[in-house]
C-alpha cells in the first residue's frame, strides 16, 4: 500500500494527545508492514479514552490509507451510529474534531437493543463475530484477482469498558476471535480496575503474533487541557438518539434546538381522528432486513411508532431510513432504548407520544 497524503495536518487543534498516544498511533500504522493490514483492538476500562484513542488511530491511519474499517462494539457509547447498535462503518474522512461524535451510515449494523452486552452476551457476541467475518471477507482475504480494484483495509474495534466478571470473559472471546495484530490497552491510575497484565486472554503456552502495546490514560496535559471528555453516558445517549432523528429533516430546516426538534418530530407525527384509535404505545423501532445466505438480520436504522393501522395493515413510523431502504425491511424489533424524555415534552398541546416510550430494534 502507497502511502496517501493526509487530508490535513491537524484535524483537532482543541484536544492534546499525549506523546505515549502518538508513539502509539504511528507505530501500529507505520511500524508495519503493507498487507495484510495491520487490525488494532482497543479495550481498557471505564473512561480511560479508548473511544478518543480509536478516532485519533483512524485519523493516523488515513494519512497513509484511503479508507479504514472500524467495528464499534460499545453499545453504549457507539462512536458513529445511535444506542444498542453493534456497527461496520468504512471511513474515508479524518475527524474534524475528536471532541465531537459524529453520526455515520454503516456499511452493516446490528441492533442490539440495549446498552449493555449483559443483557444477552451470546446474542451480542455473535452479532460482533458475524460483523467481523463480513470485514474479514469483503476487506481482507478477498480474491484480489476478481476484484482488481479493491484493496485491503485496516481495522480500529473499538470496546466498552466493561472488564470484569462475564464483560472481561466477553472481551476475551472477542480477542480470541478476532485475533488482532496489535492491541492496544489503556491503563487507569486505579490498578484494580486495569485488565492483567500482557497477553491476558492466551493461554500461557501461546503468546500468539500480536503486538500488545500498553499506554496510560490521559486526562490532562501541563496547560490543562483537556484529553477526555466527561460527560453523563445518559445525556450522550440521549444527544446522539436526537441527532439521529435531526436526520428526518432537511439541513436548511431552522432546528437548532431540542424544543424545535421535538415540535418538527410532533408536527410529523399527526395522524387522523380515524388512526389514533391504534396508537398502542410509541416506539424506537430498528428496521431489519435479511440477504440471500445471510443467517442474521441486517438492521437499517431506527423509527418511531406513531401508530398502527389494523384495518389497512400499516405502520406509521418516523425515521431518517431512505425509502428505497425501507423496501427492503422485513422486521421491526423493539428493545430497551429509552426516547429521550424531552422530546416527549412539546410545550402547549399534548405530547404525541404515548407513555410506553421505548425504542425499537432493527
Amino acid at each position: 500500500m502507497a502511502a496517501y497524503m493526509p487530508q490535513t495536518e491537524n484535524p483537532s487543534p482543541a484536544i492534546y494527545i499525549p506523546e505515549e498516544w502518538s508513539q502509539a498511533a504511528d507505530s501500529i500504522a507505520y511500524d508495519s508492514n503493507t498487507s495484510p493490514p495491520p487490525i488494532a483492538f482497543v479495550c481498557g476500562a471505564k473512561n480511560c479514552g479508548k473511544t478518543t484513542f480509536s478516532r485519533h488511530l483512524v485519523n493516523v491511519f488515513l494519512q497513509r490509507y484511503r479508507k479504514v474499517a472500524y467495528l464499534d462494539t460499545d453499545v453504549g457509547q457507539p462512536e458513529f451510529t445511535a444506542p444498542g447498535f453493534l456497527s461496520f462503518t468504512v471511513v474515508d474522512k479524518l475527524t474534524p474534531d475528536l471532541t465531537i461524535p459524529c453520526l455515520k451510515t454503516p456499511e452493516r449494523c446490528f441492533f442490539f437493543g440495549d446498552v449493555s452486552s449483559k443483557t444477552d452476551p451470546t446474542v451480542y457476541l455473535k452479532y460482533i463475530f458475524a460483523l467481523y467475518d463480513y470485514y474479514h471477507k469483503e476487506y481482507y482475504t478477498f480474491n484480489k484477482s476478481e476484484s482488481p480494484g479493491r484493496t485491503e483495509l485496516p481495522l480500529v474495534v473499538n470496546t466498552p469498558g466493561w472488564v470484569k466478571g462475564i464483560g472481561y470473559d466477553i472481551l476475551v472471546d472477542m480477542l480470541k476471535y478476532i485475533t488482532p495484530s496489535h492491541v492496544v490497552k489503556i491503563n487507569i491510575s486505579i490498578a484494580r480496575k486495569n485488565l492483567p497484565a500482557g497477553v491476558f486472554w492466551l493461554d500461557g503456552f501461546n503468546d500468539g503474533d500480536v503486538n500488545l502495546i500498553e499506554i496510560n490514560s490521559a486526562r490532562q496535559d501541563s496547560f490543562n487541557r483537556s484529553v477526555l471528555v466527561q460527560k453523563d453516558a445518559r445525556l450522550l445517549r440521549d444527544l446522539r438518539i436526537m441527532a439521529y432523528f435531526r436526520q428526518c429533516f432537511p439541513s436548511n430546516l431552522n432546528i437548532t434546538t431540542i424544543k424545535e426538534l421535538a415540535q418538527a418530530l410532533a408536527a410529523q407525527s399527526s395522524l387522523s381522528s380515524s388512526n389514533i384509535k391504534y396508537q398502542d404505545k410509541a416506539s424506537l423501532l430498528p428496521g431489519t432486513y435479511s440477504e440471500e445466505s445471510e443467517d442474521l438480520p441486517w438492521s437499517v436504522g431506527l423509527g418511531i411508532v406513531r401508530g398502527i393501522d389494523t384495518l389497512q395493515g400499516l405502520l406509521y413510523v418516523i425515521t431518517p431510513v431512505p425509502p428505497n431502504i425501507l423496501e427492503k425491511v422485513d422486521l421491526f424489533l423493539q428493545g430497551f432504548i429509552q426516547i429521550p424524555t424531552c422530546l416527549l415534552q412539546v410545550q402547549g398541546c399534548i405530547s404525541p407520544y404515548m407513555s410506553a416510550n421505548v425504542l425499537p430494534t432493527s
